[in-house]
Order: C-alpha cells, then structure tokens, then sequence
C-alpha cells in the first residue's frame, strides 16, 4: 500500500510539474488549456515511447 502512494505522488508531482510549464510556454488562452490536457497524458505518452524504442 505505501508503493502505491508514493507512485501517485510521484505522477502528481510530475503532472503538476508539467503543467506548470506548459502553461508558462504557452501563447494563448487556448494553448494553454491544451498544456493542462498535455499534462495529464504525457507520462503514457512517454512509456509508449520507451516501449516502441524499445520494440516491446
């Protein structure tokens, strides 16, 4: 059980984090709502990544 919460902390953070920076980077009211989706999917995004670099 404390795995498990110190990984949702760990994705909140991250998540937070992200965007943070997407919604500093961004131009318009927009891209920014765009950053905070952005933000909540990049983590799958990048393992998918790992994965086909990886091809698993």
């Amino acid at each position: 059980m404390k795995d498990n919460n110190t990984f949702g902390a760990i994705y909140l953070l991250s998540m937070i984090g992200a965007a943070v920076y997407f919604i500093k980077t961004a131009i318009s009211f927009w891209s920014g709502v765009l950053g905070i989706l952005k933000a909540m999917v990049w983590p799958a995004i990048l393992i998918y990544k790992i994965f086909e670099l990886l091809k698993l």
